[in-house]
């Protein structure tokens, strides 16, 4: 299993995915409507490491979190 993790302002609990790489994680969270339009801006972390592809292989125990573009100051 996967996990999973919304950072930020999407506010949603983490969830577990038995999938293989980030297509299969975008295929799922497309057809979730809380989470969809925060997949175009999102930047994508695999166990703490930015990735910018989606054909990264995941494998049990890995760690995804969507981090959302945020304003600070």
């Amino acid at each position: 299993m996967v996990k999973i993790e919304f950072l930020g302002p999407i506010n949603k609990e983490a969830i577990n995915l038995d999938i293989k790489n980030l297509n299969e994680l975008s295929n799922i969270l497309k057809n979730d409507i809380e989470i969809s339009n925060w997949l175009q801006n999102c930047a994508v972390a695999i166990n703490d490491t930015l990735v910018s592809s989606k054909d990264v292989d995941l494998k049990d125990g890995d760690r995804v979190s969507l981090l959302p573009p945020v304003c600070g100051g």
